[in-house]
């Protein structure tokens, strides 16, 4: 994809952010979180009911329907932002759109993918076209793929490379919300870990091994399930082989079509589920361990998003492109940010 040099330069001054899928449950804890830290909010979504409902709670907002499908709608949708965040799955159908909308209108673009293919294609097909733009393209910006790719990079740290990264991810339940599902229905390619420092198709059957992790887990049984942090890690760390895990307990509830959406325990609308994931990294005689913890998965992206943004839009981001979060931030330094507030924090130096 080219870009239009004699296009107008993003509004960089610009507090106002098009979050699309605004009326999901991750849009809603988005515009929540990005009105909180100073930001203005364009309801950006393809269901003008969903969206005028959505108003009802965030009065004042301005609401722009775009479908995917639509490329002058959703520029529309992106007129005046300095970025969008793009939190409508399935990623596969709008992360191309959204992501060639925001360089037409030369400005930022986050997701939060955790499949792997549309952050591969992200990587393939537009990171020129964003350098030449000027902008930042952030797939994977969540919970799933962009959160282990910071806590990998913190734990590699100074170090050239790594022989082995290993990912374990622990949920006490799993409530998936309509927009997991559906992409669940639809991910139907083979996943990829890393293997002789390249990727390669995970195995069949996914391997299955015991995880230690620090309380109130404990040991799990985990099963190899890569999410979008493969990808994410493949393009800016030297190793040779990286293995994600989850335990079994969630995948449960996810398997069950009667287990119900995630409901607000909280005042923040936050689910009572609580997670952990640890990423250890070895080299030669060397083992280092970092971890996380916190509450509901889907609420955490939010602040995840809205630290990516700052950072982007203050400057403190590394380059233009399409850039994995590990790559494009100091990522001990990310992560302390959002301790103790939405991450407890384990092994950084």
């Amino acid at each position: 994809m080219s870009i239009d040099p004699a296009a107008a330069q993003h509004p960089s001054n610009s507090r106002r952010v098009s979050v699309f899928g605004a009326y999901g449950h991750t849009g809603r804890f988005t515009v929540a979180h990005l009105l909180a830290h100073g930001w203005e909010p364009i309801l950006a979504g393809r269901d003008a009911t969903k969206l005028a409902a959505l108003a009802q709670d965030f009065p004042g907002l301005e609401q722009r329907v775009a479908t995917v499908d639509d490329p002058a709608s959703l520029d529309r949708a992106l007129e005046g932002a300095v970025a969008v965040l793009n939190c409508a799955g399935p990623f596969s159908e709008s992360g191309g759109p959204l992501i060639e909308a925001a360089l037409r209108a030369r400005i930022h673009y986050l997701d939060t993918a955790a499949e792997q293919q549309p952050v591969i294609a992200a990587f393939e097909r537009y990171h020129d076209a964003a350098v030449q733009a000027g902008v930042a393209v952030i797939p994977a910006m969540a919970f799933y793929g962009g959160l282990a790719d910071l806590l990998a990079t913190a734990a590699v740290g100074d170090e050239a490379g790594a022989d082995a990264i290993d990912i374990a991810i622990a949920l006490d339940s799993w409530h998936p919300t309509a927009g997991t599902r559906l992409t669940g229905q639809r991910n139907t390619a083979r996943r990829l870990v890393i293997g002789g420092g390249a990727l390669q198709f995970l195995a069949d059957p996914a391997p299955t091994r015991e995880w230690t992790f620090a309380a109130p887990f404990a040991k799990q049984d985990v099963v190899a399930l890569p999410f979008s942090e493969i990808p994410l890690i493949a393009q800016h760390l030297r190793v040779a082989e990286v293995h994600s895990y989850l335990n079994l307990t969630p995948l449960k509830d996810l398997r069950d079509p009667a287990t119900p959406p995630p409901m607000a325990a909280d005042a923040h609308g936050r689910s009572a589920q609580r997670f952990a994931i640890e990423v250890e990294v070895r080299g030669g005689a060397r083992r280092h361990r970092v971890a996380a913890q916190g509450q509901d998965i889907y609420a955490v992206t939010a602040p995840l998003l809205v630290e990516a943004l700052e950072r982007i839009v203050d400057g403190r981001r590394r380059g233009d492109g399409v850039i994995a979060p590990g790559q494009a931030f100091d990522a001990a330094d990310f992560l302390r940010a959002l301790a103790p507030d939405y991450l407890g924090l384990s092994g950084l130096d």
